[in-house]
Parts: structure tokens; sequence; C-alpha cells
């Protein structure tokens, strides 16, 4: 058994290698030419694979930039899931979003590495990407839904969440855009964050007792924290 947990790692880690290889190819090329103007082929070649192979790995063009998000499709989700007991689902998401800030993650929009800039205007300047987005969006948002609960209360509290995420990151990347330095924008940014996440409490955690680790009803799930600060 333990041989073959350890061929099943194996290979999983080289399949994770040439996911990457093949998508920083793809990348390269598009950040050099432009998006529309890269053909599948043309990855496939610089790649050195063939088209079969690279489809296998990436089913459309539009995936071989869009699968940086596949591990964080579940993200939120995965923080209400493993939140600490007596914290509440919208108190933990907090604490993950201002970790996220701290250590400069990419998906707070605050990050001012230039091959992060360089990903970031090739996803918002291509159509083609941010709607592919807005989709992983939308079954990230599902996924939370079903960690907070059942029912549109849930539904409505996810998308909520999300909402005020976008914002907080989209506000960061255009500040950083604009050329000032993630260092510059931080303190800013976490005065924004616990803003944003303030206004959640007071409107998502109307009525509630905050909630346990428990389990969330759909008012409970996206419940405030117990006290402003969480």
């Amino acid at each position: 058994m333990s041989g073959d947990t350890g061929e099943m790692g194996l290979r999983e880690r080289k399949k994770r290698r040439t996911y990457q290889a093949i998508s920083e190819a793809a990348i390269g090329l598009f950040l050099e030419k432009g998006f529309d103007k890269v053909s599948v082929a043309e990855v496939a070649a610089a790649a050195e694979i063939s088209k079969p192979t690279l489809f296998r790995y990436f089913p459309t063009k539009e995936d071989l930039v869009l699968h940086r998000f596949a591990d964080h499709e579940d993200e939120s989700a995965r923080v209400v899931a493993g939140r600490g007991e007596g914290v509440t689902p919208l108190a933990a998401l907090r604490a993950h979003f201002l970790d996220g800030l701290e250590r400069r993650d990419p998906v707070t929009g605050l990050n001012d590495h230039p091959a992060v800039l360089a990903f970031h205007r090739l996803l918002y300047g291509t159509p083609s990407l941010i709607a592919r987005a807005y989709g992983y969006q939308e079954r990230s948002e599902k996924i939370l839904a079903g960690a907070l609960g059942e029912g549109v209360g849930a539904a409505l509290g996810a998308g909520q969440i999300f909402a005020v995420q976008r914002v907080l990151a989209m506000e960061n990347w255009r500040r950083i855009a604009a050329g000032e330095s993630a260092d510059a924008v931080w303190p800013d940014a976490v005065e924004a964050a616990e803003l944003g996440f303030r206004q959640l409490e007071r409107g998502l955690g109307a009525g509630t007792g905050g909630g346990s680790s428990e389990g969330a009803s759909p008012t409970e799930g996206a419940g405030g924290s117990q006290g402003e600060g969480g």
C-alpha cells in the first residue's frame, strides 16, 4: 500500500509540474503577443508537446490561464469549514482576508510583483478570460453558500461576501496598477477590509447570536463576529 501511495504521489507531482510548465509557456506567449494572437498549436510547440496532449490537460485555451484559479475555487468554503470553535464564518473569512493582505496574496489585489501585474493585465484586458473568470466566481459562491447553510439566505450571504472581497481586491489592484507599491497601499487596504467586513457584519449578522463552528444556518452562516474585532 505504501508503495502504491508513493507511486500515486509521484504521478500527481509529475502531473502538476506538467500543468505548470504548459501554463507558463502559454502565459509567456500570451504576454508577448496577446491572448487572441496566439494559437493553441503555438503553445503546444513552445511546451514541446502535441496538441492532443495539451487538450488532455487544458480542455480550452482559456484554461491555460485560468487554471491558476482552480485551487482557490473552494478556498472560502474551506476557511468556513475549518474555523475554530466559537468562530463565526464571517469572522473566519475576515481573518483569512486580512492574512492574505499581510502575505501579499495576489487574490487580494495587494501584490506588486511584475509577474503578478502582468498576469492581471492579461486577465482583465481579455474579454474571454474575464467571462470565464466570472464562471469560477459563480462556482465559488455556490460552494461557499453550501458551507454556510441552505436556501436563499446562504446564497445571498455568499454573494455579498464575494462582492465585498471583489471590490476590495479591485481597489488594491487599481492603485497598484497606477504605480503605488503594495507596502504603501497596505494600511489603506487593511482599513478598507475592516470597513467592508463591519458592513457585512451589520447586515448579515443582524439577529444572530454569533453562531458556532458546528454547522451554520442561513443566518448564522453569514453572521458577524463576536464583537467588532472578531
